[in-house]
C-alpha cells in the first residue's frame, strides 16, 4: 500500500503541475508534450529495429520487430512535425487515465462501505467527481484549442487535488485497519499465554 500511495501521490502532483502549465502556458505545454511523445515513439521504434538487427544472426527471428519499429518511428516523426495536432488527442488519453484511476478509488470506497468505515462516503463522492472530470475530458465538448487547453488544465488540476485527498483518506483508513488487526492479534496472543499458564 505504501508503494501505491507514493506512486499515486507523485502522479497526482505531476498532473497538478501539468494542469497549471496548461492553464497558464497552453500552447507551449501542448507542443512540449507532443515533442516528448514523438521522441518516445521514435526511441521505441529505434529499439525495435535494433532488436530485429540483433536477432538476424539467430535462427528464430521476429520480423514484426522491423515493421513495428518502422511504423512507430513514422508515427513519432508525424507527431514531432505536427505538435499542435496531437493536442486534440491529449485530453482523450488523460481522460481515460483519470476514469480508470477514479474507478479504482471508487472500488476502494465501496470496500470501505463493506467494512462499515465512515470515510466511504467522502471517498465515493470524490471518486465520482473525478470520474466525471475524466469523462468530460474524453468527450471534450469545448471549442477552440486554447480554450480547450485552459479548461483541460483546470480539470486536470481539480482531479489531481481530489485524487490526493482520496488517496490520503484511503491510506489513513487502511493504516488504521492494519493497526487494529495487529492490536487484536497481540491481544489474542496475550490471552493464549494466560490460558496456557
Amino acid at each position: 500500500m505504501g508503494k501505491f500511495f507514493k506512486s499515486t501521490l507523485i502522479s497526482s502532483i505531476g498532473l497538478a503541475i501539468l494542469g497549471v502549465l496548461l492553464f497558464f502556458q497552453s500552447e507551449i505545454t501542448i507542443v512540449s508534450i507532443s515533442y516528448v511523445i514523438g521522441a518516445i515513439l521514435v526511441a521505441i521504434g529505434v529499439l525495435a529495429i535494433l532488436k530485429f538487427v540483433n536477432n538476424m544472426k539467430k535462427e528464430v527471428r521476429d520480423d514484426m520487430n522491423l515493421i513495428y519499429g518502422i511504423v512507430t518511428i513514422i508515427l513519432g516523426i508525424i507527431v514531432i512535425c505536427n505538435p499542435k495536432a496531437i493536442g486534440s488527442i491529449i485530453p482523450l488519453v488523460i481522460g481515460i487515465v483519470i476514469v480508470l484511476s477514479s474507478a479504482t478509488k471508487l472500488q476502494y470506497g465501496l470496500e470501505l462501505k463493506k467494512n462499515k468505515n465512515d470515510l466511504w462516503k467522502s471517498t465515493v463522492i470524490i471518486s465520482i467527481i473525478t470520474m466525471i472530470v475524466g469523462v468530460v475530458l474524453i468527450f471534450n465538448p469545448f471549442k477552440g484549442a486554447e480554450f480547450i487547453a485552459k479548461i483541460m488544465g483546470v480539470l486536470i488540476f481539480l482531479y489531481a487535488i481530489l485524487d490526493i485527498v482520496t488517496t490520503a483518506l484511503i491510506h489513513k483508513t487502511i493504516k488504521t485497519l492494519h493497526q487494529a488487526i495487529a492490536d487484536s492479534v497481540s491481544e489474542a496472543e496475550v490471552v493464549e499465554e494466560k490460558e496456557e499458564k
